[in-house]
């Protein structure tokens, strides 16, 4: 099943899409030039002033020893998808052993001499009320997947949302009041956002939380819970500053073997 939605959900990162592209030809058929700034200033909603990220800013943080920008989108594997989905099952399924199971340990009849089948126990899978036998106990789903690898796929998840200008950076990400109309109103007002993501570089605001909760297509997570899976399911990702900031040192820090 992680496979079958793996795929369905990678169905949107082509390998022709055009973040593959130079930062020239991204920007001339965007109609954008970024020039020497590294993000174009807007008005915002909530009174904070935006940053609506361009490429050459975003690929330049996001994936700073890239020479060429953003990584192709087809390079994201479905590893990066079915890493995720088993992690969220509990895990806590059990079915009982022949040892656990309630019963008399009593031989119910003779080994011999009585015309029927041979038995020691009642408990056995056979019986009814019996033992399950290879059945599920508690286990971790986790899949095993390497740090490089799942820095890879953060990568190219963050730079294919900058190439399709569907990720924006906030000073902060503040809210007046925990009134929900304040963030439909935000919604409302951006084009093409059916599903967001809203991350924030430590602990989430008791504001935006409380803001955001009734909002099936609004989610928030910390820079620490940040991953593919997160990524591909919202079509538009807002982070403040400080996330930004938060993802890049992680991205950056060596991997301790």
């Amino acid at each position: 099943m992680a496979l079958s939605i793996s795929r369905r959900v990678l169905r949107a990162f082509a390998p022709g899409d055009v973040s593959s592209l130079p930062f020239s030809v991204y920007n001339a058929l965007r109609g954008h030039d970024c020039g020497d700034s590294s993000y174009v200033m807007r008005p915002s909603v909530l009174g904070k002033t935006s940053l609506d990220v361009c490429r050459r800013y975003s690929t330049a943080i996001l994936t700073p020893n890239s020479s060429e920008g953003a990584f192709p989108p087809h390079l994201l594997s479905s590893k990066h998808i079915s890493v995720a989905v088993p992690d969220r099952e509990i895990g806590t399924h059990s079915t009982k052993t022949i040892s656990e199971v309630s019963g008399t340990g009593r031989k119910p009849w003779r080994q011999k001499g009585t015309g029927r089948a041979r038995h020691g126990t009642l408990r056995g899978p056979q019986f009814r009320g019996g033992a399950t036998m290879h059945g599920p106990k508690p286990r971790s789903h986790a899949i095993k997947l390497n740090k490089k690898v799942r820095r890879l796929g953060l990568k190219i998840a963050l730079s294919a949302r900058a190439a399709e200008g569907k990720l924006m950076v906030f000073e902060d990400l503040e809210v007046p009041s925990h009134k929900t109309k304040n963030i439909v109103h935000f919604v409302s007002q951006m084009e093409n956002a059916k599903k967001i993501l809203v991350v924030d570089g430590g602990p989430i605001n008791e504001k935006l939380k409380l803001a955001t909760q009734n909002l099936h297509y609004v989610n928030v997570l910390p820079s620490i819970g940040l991953n593919v899976y997160s990524i591909l399911l919202h079509d538009t990702l807002v982070m403040s500053r400080d996330a930004v900031n938060r993802i890049v040192e992680r991205m950056r820090t060596p991997i301790n073997r």
